[in-house]
């Protein structure tokens, strides 16, 4: 698998989870059933913590909790370092 390959796996989960927070957000205006906060939090810890993140500033979803304002920026961190060690030794 090259590199363009995980570009783009990184780039379409990100965007997904983007539309995952933005959904949430629309789900808790209309009282409707939510996606669990763990369930956020691990895709922010796998892979999709830029998406999480633009989610929560787009959609202002979850900007007021703590616990997503300290979580999603470290799972962003783990994320590139992850990547960048993957990426060093292909």
């Amino acid at each position: 698998m090259t590199f363009e390959f995980w570009i783009t796996l990184l780039i379409v989960w990100n965007t997904i989870s983007f539309f995952i927070m933005g959904w949430d957000k629309r789900c808790a205006i209309k009282h409707k059933w939510r996606i669990p906060e763990k369930t956020l939090f691990l895709l922010a810890w796998c892979f999709a913590g830029i998406g999480i993140g633009m989610g929560m500033l787009t959609f202002h979803h979850k900007t007021r909790h703590l616990s997503f304002r300290i979580l999603v920026p470290l799972g962003i961190i783990f994320d590139c370092i992850i990547v960048r060690l993957v990426f060093y030794f292909i």
